[in-house]
């Protein structure tokens, strides 16, 4: 029984370190966050976080996977499903994370400003440009094309126009707000109007790109 206590106690503290760790790595950066800070965030001391996790680079290394498994984890799914048309795909990816970074607005910024000196040695070690470049969305890329109802392209370049129409306006909230006066609710009203308005734009771009 103790064992079984002892167990919980565990996975239960190193839940409250990754916690504290994630908002910390998002608000401060790799570089700027120091172990003290973590600890204190999580309510814990120095010497106790340090024994569940010995460096401050497995930890952000860790809490990098465990964002990017969870901000793809579905979408792994979605891409792959047979039954769905492309416009569906992006329908069901605007709508989920849409919703995903409403509860983690510093996760766009906390990627883009980490991705060239620390991300980038986790992203080598997982298959994503296998995943893609094998997935339903791709193949139905290609048949659409092959049917003349649009131009060949890079796969690249429609991820990049989706995740763009999803995640730049979050990168660039503060810009937005500032130069329209617009409070935080009204932003995420507009927010909520993309995952209506997204899929009827990627629409719009198949029309633009068919084949004459």
């Amino acid at each position: 029984m103790k064992n079984k206590e002892e167990e919980q106690e565990k996975v239960s503290t190193e839940d409250k370190i990754k916690d504290a760790a994630k908002r910390v790595f998002q608000k401060k950066g790799f570089a700027a966050t120091r172990t003290r800070d973590i600890a204190e965030e999580a309510g814990l001391n120095l010497s106790l976080l340090n024994y569940y996790f010995r460096s401050k680079e497995k930890l952000f290394e860790l809490i990098v996977l465990e964002t990017i498994f969870e901000f793809a984890k579905s979408l792994i799914i979605v891409l792959n499903d047979e039954d769905s048309s492309i416009i569906q795909k992006v329908e069901i990816v605007a709508d989920r994370y849409i919703d995903f970074i409403k509860t983690q607005p510093d996760l766009p910024i906390f990627i883009l400003s980490e991705s060239r000196f620390n991300i980038g040695k986790v992203m080598e070690n997982l298959p994503i440009k296998e995943f893609l470049s094998n997935s339903v969305l791709v193949r139905q890329l290609k048949e659409k094309a092959q049917r003349g109802e649009m131009r060949e392209v890079n796969y690249v370049h429609f991820i990049m126009n989706v995740m763009g129409l999803i995640i730049f306006p979050f990168i660039a909230q503060p810009i937005i707000m500032g130069g329209t006066s617009m409070s935080s609710e009204e932003f995420i009203k507009m927010m909520e109007e993309r995952k209506v308005l997204i899929p009827i734009w990627v629409e719009a771009m198949f029309k633009a790109n068919k084949l004459q």
